[in-house]
């Protein structure tokens, strides 16, 4: 009796065995089929090697026994679903545009420098460029007497989400995805004030448009076909802007840390830093982050790669080439 008990134990140790084997089997062939699924989404193309945040919450780097975050993706949401070849309003001929948001002094414009100089963009002639960037800061709003007193005084706060003409940025989006050409303002930050003159943007094949708060109107936010948020260090942000004011605008310390600390830091937290979620990619360490921004710069080749035809260009948008495999053929 006792090895009959025995022999029974064992055969259903042997059937639960086998039941947890084929279970795991299918975990990982449901999980296959998946991973096949996002690798082929434009959104996660193989190229980028990037992975669902359901799955992974970041790609990470490890060197010398530390675990460092290169970036963070995040899930589309349902603006970005493919329809008849269309997503989120993107076919072949709509330009690539990517938003680019994080806070004041965060590397954002840093960032698309990067970009735009391992493209190979940034020393050809404007109206030939197949990569432009576009920032949220030309769009300040013209300021009645009033608030301009208060912007000498500094204490008119530029980053709320009122200080910026978001109709005209609405309007200028509009244009470039309709593959016009377009007419930005010029802005003086000594004044605090538009100039006279406006830059011309000339169709491209992707536009990266920073700032702020890109993110924070659902109208604007809406025409990106990818989001990324540079996310750095409050302390490194704020002893970048203090530089940047001081060096640049030609503001006194004691006035930069006053903003800083009474209109842009309470600004960020309340406007800013809440659009981190909205981002398909979070960048950290912004510039510094040379891993996540070769990873872009590799989605972008391909993007307008496929659009000259795998590089052979043709008529009018044919551009130079270089023999450096990180710019655009």
């Amino acid at each position: 009796m006792l090895c009959q008990h025995l022999v029974l134990g064992a055969r259903k140790t042997v059937n639960v065995g086998k039941n947890i084997r084929q279970l795991c089997q299918t975990l990982i062939e449901q999980h296959a089929v998946l991973m096949r699924g996002l690798r082929s989404a434009p959104e996660f193309s193989a190229a980028w090697c990037t992975k669902s945040s359901s799955l992974y919450p970041a790609t990470t780097h490890h060197s010398r026994g530390r675990r460092t975050t290169v970036m963070s993706t995040h899930k589309l949401d349902d603006t970005n679903k493919t329809a008849n070849g269309v997503t989120n309003g993107f076919s072949p001929k709509t330009p690539f545009l990517i938003g680019v948001a994080g806070g004041t002094a965060s590397g954002k414009s840093t960032v698309c420098k990067r970009i735009m100089e391992r493209l190979g963009q940034d020393d050809i002639e404007h109206s030939q460029r197949r990569v432009v960037c576009i920032s949220q800061d030309a769009f300040y709003r013209p300021l009645n007497a009033e608030e301009s007193s208060k912007a000498l005084k500094g204490i008119f706060n530029f980053d709320h989400p009122d200080a910026f003409d978001n109709e005209l940025i609405l309007k200028t989006l509009r244009q470039i995805l309709d593959g016009k050409i377009c007419k930005i303002p010029n802005y003086d930050y000594v004044t605090n004030s538009r100039l006279e003159s406006t830059t011309t943007i000339y169709p491209a094949d992707v536009v990266l448009f920073e700032g702020i708060l890109m993110f924070y109107q659902p109208e604007i936010r809406g025409l990106f076909h990818m989001k990324l948020f540079v996310d750095s260090d409050a302390d490194t942000r704020l002893a970048r802007r203090v530089m940047r004011d001081t060096r640049e605008r030609g503001r006194n310390l004691e006035l930069v840390l006053h903003q800083y600390t009474n209109l842009v830091k309470p600004a960020f937290e309340e406007f800013c830093l809440p659009t981190k979620k909205f981002a398909d990619v979070i960048i950290p360490r912004g510039a510094e982050n040379t891993v996540a921004i070769n990873l872009i710069v590799q989605h972008i080749q391909e993007i307008v790669n496929e659009r000259s035809g795998n590089g052979s260009g043709n008529g009018t948008h044919q551009r130079s080439r270089s023999n450096s495999d990180s710019k655009i053929r």
